[in-house]
């Protein structure tokens, strides 16, 4: 914009979208689990759209959450199972599991 330009105090630009109002959601389950600095909180819950599992990762700074739906729960947990199997197995290595610079 050059400095002589101004914007019309009558212009009606696109009006940005409305946020959805939120679900209302029942919690039927929830646990904590701490993991050195971390909290960890799962939550099943449950909304008009259907049952899922919210994890909730919070740290001193930040939060996150993924939701996994039901439907998915089952090959969510069949793949963690699997990815903690092949933790256990693997030999422990001095550098955190990351390839060494050259």
């Amino acid at each position: 914009m050059m400095s002589n330009e101004r914007y019309s105090p009558y212009y009606r630009g696109p009006y940005p979208p409305r946020p959805k109002p939120p679900l209302p959601e029942e919690t039927l389950k929830s646990a904590e689990l701490q993991v050195e600095r971390k909290l960890f909180v799962l939550t099943v819950k449950e909304n008009p759209r259907g049952r899922f599992l919210r994890i909730t990762e919070e740290t001193t700074r930040t939060r996150n959450s993924i939701i996994v739906p039901e439907s998915g729960l089952a090959e969510f947990a069949k793949v963690l199972a699997e990815m903690t199997s092949a933790s256990e197995e693997m030999p422990e290595s001095g550098n955190n599991g990351q390839e060494p610079l050259q």
